[in-house]
């Protein structure tokens, strides 16, 4: 008999345990990820759109990285996993541990804000200050991100479109993009807090995480690590590439 969760076990029974040779393929994820670095210890990953970072859900980058990343051959190599978030429609860089230890220095790195994190937005609206700093309690608890324009140019719907250079320097739950709303300057396409009549259909998040830069916790190696950005700010401010 093939026992279940609901079996219930008398005493005297035999019990064998056996594993499938091979999973159905139809339950692993196939999903391709942009290897941005990786060694024995750590991987940073390019984090697409349209995908959660971990969770209960099928689909998440979590349950990617095995396919996309090389083994560690360290004594204590186990499953790569994120060691922060980002949100559903953000993109941009990853930081992900290879090893039961680099997982552990790696979120005792954030936890003591020695990882210094470099976002890339597209806000709304003529910002009179090219420069700033925002500071107020998100759930209750103090939060700050710097802010600093790097260019504007006019938009007939929005007035004008701001490319936007932003550094937390906490790490609340949809901080930088509470905090711009704040101002009055949401980021381009965020549907929960941008401006009625001025939401942006169809092209995502004006939001992306440009930049880790931390020390290695084994090598030493000052890493500064950037993803690229998304074609659709180019098609904004770049015109010429």
């Amino acid at each position: 008999m093939t026992a279940t969760s609901a079996t219930f076990i008398n005493g005297g029974e035999s019990i064998k345990l056996t594993m499938p040779e091979d999973l159905d393929q139809d339950n692993r994820l196939v999903y391709a990820l942009e290897v941005l670095f990786e060694d024995e210890h750590l991987a940073l990953i390019h984090k697409p759109a349209g995908i959660l970072v971990s969770g209960n859900s099928f689909k998440t980058i979590a349950n990617a990285l095995t396919q996309n990343l090389t083994p560690s051959q360290r004594p204590d190599a186990t499953i790569p996993q994120p060691v922060h978030r980002l949100d559903y429609a953000t993109t941009g860089i990853l930081l992900v541990g290879k090893t039961s230890s680099s997982i552990r220095a790696l979120n005792k790195m954030f936890v003591e804000k020695t990882v210094e994190k470099t976002y890339h937005a597209v806000t709304i609206g003529v910002m009179t200050n090219d420069s700033g700093t925002i500071s107020s309690d998100i759930d209750d608890k103090e939060s700050q991100s710097d802010y600093k324009v790097i260019e504007s140019v006019f938009s007939k719907r929005f007035g004008q479109l701001n490319w936007v250079e932003l550094k937390p320097k906490t790490g609340r739950r949809h901080q930088l993009r509470k905090h711009l709303a704040s101002i009055g300057h949401p980021i381009l396409g965020d549907k929960d807090y941008g401006i009625e009549g001025l939401l942006l259909n169809g092209k995502g998040l004006y939001l992306h995480a440009f930049s880790l830069n931390f020390i290695h916790p084994f090598t030493g190696e000052d890493l500064l690590l950037k993803d690229e950005l998304p074609k659709k700010f180019k098609k904004i401010f770049i015109q010429d590439q």
